[in-house]
């Protein structure tokens, strides 16, 4: 997106049909020069197994430090929808999504964790961040329990 002018915030928006055709809005950051974090958590994150074509589930944190930009919160939604009929390994799931956020909105800086729900017994947890986190940023913990099993 070129500009800031928003098509899906405050009307009507089809789901997209899949996570390319899907716009990610971007707003300028009101608080630009302050370092501070946003925090976007998706625990109903669903997408296919690219094999078997079965649902996986997972556990979406995304946090990032706004740059000039803040992702409109109604695109990051409708784009994370758009994975619910798409295959994808948790792995490259995860790792789209963050590259797609850092192209689109160009934080000062960005992690994901991916916490995968089980299956086959066992839960797959990605990590990624753009670098260190920046010095004097209060970072809280992303809040989701490792997983346990019936133990």
């Amino acid at each position: 997106m070129t500009d800031h002018t928003l098509t899906q915030l405050g009307q009507p928006a089809k789901a997209p049909a899949s996570p390319s055709e899907a716009e990610i809005e971007k707003v300028p950051n009101p608080e630009k020069g302050e370092r501070y974090l946003v925090r976007f958590t998706a625990p109903e994150f669903t997408t296919l197994c690219p094999i078997t074509g079965q649902p996986d589930f997972a556990h979406l944190v995304i946090d990032y430090v706004p740059g000039d930009w803040l992702v409109e919160s109604k695109s990051l939604k409708l784009y994370l929808g758009s994975f619910r009929n798409q295959g994808g390994f948790h792995e490259s799931t995860t790792m789209g999504i963050a590259k797609r956020l850092v192209r689109e909105i160009k934080p000062q800086w960005l992690r994901i964790g991916g916490y995968w729900y089980p299956r086959g017994g066992m839960p797959i947890d990605v990590f990624y961040q753009t670098g260190a986190a920046p010095e004097g940023l209060w970072l809280p913990d992303q809040g989701v329990a490792p997983y346990r099993g019936r133990g």
